[in-house]
C-alpha cells in the first residue's frame, strides 16, 4: 500500500470519527430545547376575572386612582340602596384623600390594593413590586383598621412574576369581566348599556370612583340587576376562599369539585 493511500485512508478514518462524535454529542448541546420539549412552556398564570357558579351574583368594584369629587355622591347612592362594594385604592390617593379612606371603610366597604404609584407592573423587579403593595397596604390599615388582601394591578397589567411575588404576600389578584369604560367618559346611558348588555353570573364589574358621569349611571345600573334577582355584593364575598382553580384561559375561579 502507497503512503498516498494510506494518508487518504487515515484522512478518512478521521472525518468519519469528527462526524459521529457531532452526532453524539449534539442531543447535549441542545439539552435546553429537548428538556422543554418534554417538560413544556412555563404555566401561564392569570388573575380572576369573574367566579364559575350557579347564584345569580356580581360584584361591584371602583378603582380610585385620580380625584375624589364625585367618591361622596357614589358612597350615598350605596349606601341608599344598602349595596357594599369593594375600593380598589392607590397610594397617592389614600395620601390625598384620608378621610374618604375612612368614609368608605365606616360605610362597610371592602378596601382592595391598587398599588402605591400605580405603575406598569411588568416593568418592576420583585422587590419593587412588593414594595408597592407593602407601603399602601400600610397606609390603608392605618386609615381604615382594614387589612388588604384583594389586588388589581393597574392598567390591568400583570405577568407570572408580578402574580407570584403578590401572592406570595397574601393577596388574590383580581381582574374584571365587565368594564364599565366610564374613565373615557362615556355618559350614564352608555355605561348603563355596557355593563348591563354584558351581564352574567359571577360577573366582576369595574367602575372608577371618579367617572366623569358614574355616579349618574349607578341608580339605574343597581335598579337592572335587582329587577333581574341578582345580588351585588364585594368582590371577597364572590370569590372563592379555597380549593379552586383559575381557568387560565379565561380567568374564571372556579371551585373544585369534591372527590
Amino acid at each position: 500500500m502507497t503512503l498516498l493511500i494510506r494518508k487518504e485512508r487515515l484522512k478518512l478514518i478521521i472525518g468519519l470519527g469528527l462526524v459521529l462524535a457531532i452526532l453524539l454529542l449534539t442531543p447535549l448541546f441542545n439539552l435546553p430545547e429537548r428538556l422543554a420539549a418534554v417538560v413544556g412552556p412555563a404555566e401561564r398564570l392569570v388573575p380572576i376575572y369573574y367566579v364559575e357558579t350557579k347564584e345569580k351574583k356580581v360584584a361591584f368594584s371602583f378603582d380610585a386612582s385620580w380625584g375624589a369629587e364625585r367618591t361622596e355622591k357614589i358612597i350615598r347612592i350605596l349606601r341608599d340602596n344598602e349595596i357594599k362594594t369593594t375600593f380598589f385604592l392607590t397610594g397617592f390617593w389614600v395620601e390625598a384623600y384620608p378621610e374618604y379612606v375612612k368614609l368608605i371603610a365606616k360605610e362597610g366597604h371592602e378596601i382592595g390594593n391598587h398599588t402605591l404609584t400605580h405603575p406598569h407592573m411588568n416593568s418592576l423587579t420583585a422587590k419593587e413590586i412588593r414594595t408597592e403593595l407593602k407601603k399602601v397596604e400600610q397606609m390603608i390599615e392605618r386609615a381604615s383598621g382594614q387589612k388588604t388582601t384583594l389586588f388589581r394591578p393597574p392598567f390591568g397589567e400583570y405577568s407570572n412574576q408580578v402574580l407570584e411575588t403578590v401572592s406570595g404576600l397574601g393577596y388574590k389578584s383580581v381582574q374584571w369581566s365587565i368594564d364599565s369604560l366610564d374613565w373615557k367618559n362615556l355618559n350614564a346611558e352608555e355605561i348603563f348599556e355596557r355593563v348591563t348588555s354584558r351581564s352574567h353570573r359571577g360577573a366582576i364589574i369595574l367602575f372608577h370612583n371618579n367617572g366623569l358621569y358614574t355616579a349618574d349611571a349607578l341608580p339605574k345600573v343597581i335598579d337592572y340587576y335587582r329587577r333581574h334577582k341578582y345580588t351585588i355584593v364585594p368582590v371577597s364575598e364572590l370569590l372563592y376562599d379555597d380549593n379552586y382553580t383559575i381557568d387560565p384561559n379565561t380567568g374564571a375561579q372556579i371551585k373544585n369539585k369534591k372527590r
